[in-house]
Order: structure tokens, then C-alpha cells, then sequence
């Protein structure tokens, strides 16, 4: 019988390789309300750009791709706890983010915009929206913007934990405003027939340490055989075009490339 301090110690040892060791099947984190980035269809399947490129990512490094969906403001903290193993939903990585986990190298980027009604007047400047109400969601790099640039100034700043609910909100004129990605923005909202009337105003706003320089896949500080795995099968998406073909596919011509 081994001595029980060699139990001990093999039993710590144990205790901190990371979950993902060892595993052939990726669980992604995804909050799935927010297309065409990650949404639902009618039959109640996954879809969305984020959805596609984690399968041709799982695709690539052989292995099963598996999603647990949480809120937006959740996956951190479900990420932390070991609910999954990876980030999967739209997240900038940002310096504030970095503090708390780790990414991937950056998969695609993409501004952040202002939508409110076409003939409101406004623009995404601390002045034109003093006294205003700007819905962003919750635990967003855009409420982080927001609160930093805007609030000061007088802007009143709404989170809310579902972006549609926002949208509702807009056309009942219960906000004047929102801040998000652009492609959300046009795919979730302004192509529907509720975003009639509505537009994006202004320019893209701009603040890399707050909104980042990308969005890639967040992991737990520390494993670093899982991001390996991933930046490789990045790296191939990107060179043999895939990760072009679905931006294309979803965001038109917008270009999405990090650089």
C-alpha cells in the first residue's frame, strides 16, 4: 500500500490537469440569442456563425462538439466552473476579460454600432445622447463602453439579459437606443419587419482596451493543450478559407478579418 502522502500528492496532481485532458468531445458555452452569431432555428437546433465555425473547428481537431447554453453575463463564471470547456458566443477578448480567463488567438472582428430611429437625429456621442435610454446586454463589452464613455455624460444605460427583449423595448419606445455588434444588429433587428423605421446611426464607435481586438474562443487560465488544439485548427480554417466563406455567408460583405 502506497504511504498517504504519496496518495496525497498524486491525488493533487490529478487534481489540477485541466478538464479538457485526454478528451475527444469540446463542450462550447453559448448564449443563443443573439443571430446570426448564435440562435435557434424553428426545429430548435443551434445555428448561427459562431455554431458553424465551433463544428468546423471540432471537425478539424477530430473531435465531438457538444453546446451548453447559458446567459451572456453566465459564461464566464459557467466557463470558471467547469460547465464547459470553451467560449463560444460572440466574445471580444478584451484586457478587463483577460484578467479572468484566457483566448484563442482571435477568430474575426467586427464594430459595434448605434441603432436607433432613421430620423431620430442621434449619433454614438456622449452629447447627442445625453438624457437618452441605450439598452445593451448585460456583461457586453457594449455596456462596458457605454457606462465608461456614455453614463458620465448623462446617458441612461439599461442592460438587459436578452438582446430581443431590447429590440422589443426599441419599437415600443420604451428605449431611444442600442449598442451591439453590427451584424446582430442587421440580421437580428433592422432585416426583420420591427426594425422598419430604424437604422444605424453614426459611426462605429472605438475603444480597443474596452471593446477588444477580437472575437476568439475564451478558456480557463491554464490550459494551454486546449488552446493549442484550437489556435490549430483556427489557423487551418482560416488559411484554407473557411472561416471567409461563413462570414461571407452571414455578414455579406462586411469585413470581419482581425486585422
Amino acid at each position: 500500500m502506497k504511504p498517504l502522502t504519496t496518495l496525497l500528492a498524486l491525488a493533487c496532481a490529478l487534481g489540477s490537469l485541466p478538464a479538457f485532458a485526454d478528451s475527444s468531445s469540446l463542450r462550447f458555452g453559448v448564449e443563443a440569442q443573439y443571430p446570426p452569431f448564435e440562435s435557434k432555428g424553428a426545429d430548435g437546433r443551434l445555428q448561427g456563425f459562431d455554431i458553424d465555425i465551433g463544428n468546423a473547428v471540432c471537425a478539424n481537431a477530430r473531435l465531438h462538439c457538444a453546446w451548453v447554453e447559458t446567459s451572456f453575463d453566465g459564461l464566464i463564471p459557467a466557463l470558471q466552473g467547469r460547465k464547459f470547456d470553451a467560449i463560444n458566443s460572440a466574445m471580444n477578448a478584451t484586457e478587463k476579460r483577460r484578467e479572468a480567463i484566457d483566448f484563442t488567438t482571435v477568430i474575426y472582428r467586427v464594430p459595434s454600432r448605434l441603432i436607433a430611429r432613421a430620423d431620430s437625429g442621434l449619433v454614438a456621442t456622449p452629447s447627442s445622447l445625453k438624457g437618452k435610454r441605450v439598452g445593451v446586454l448585460q456583461a457586453s463589452i457594449q455596456e462596458t463602453y457605454a457606462k465608461t464613455h456614455w453614463e458620465p455624460a448623462g446617458v441612461n444605460v439599461v442592460p438587459y439579459q436578452d438582446q430581443n427583449q431590447i429590440y422589443a423595448d426599441l419599437v415600443s419606445g420604451r428605449l431611444d437606443a442600442t449598442l451591439l455588434l453590427a451584424p446582430a444588429g442587421q440580421n437580428g433587428f433592422l432585416s426583420k419587419p420591427d426594425g422598419k423605421g430604424f437604422a444605424f446611426v453614426g459611426e462605429p464607435v472605438r475603444d480597443d482596451k474596452i471593446l477588444g481586438n477580437g472575437v476568439a474562443f475564451g478558456i480557463r487560465k491554464g490550459d494551454a493543450a486546449l488552446r493549442e488544439r484550437l489556435n490549430a485548427a483556427i489557423a487551418k480554417l482560416e488559411a484554407d478559407g473557411t472561416v471567409t466563406t461563413l462570414a461571407r455567408k452571414y455578414f455579406g460583405d462586411i469585413d470581419v478579418s482581425p486585422k
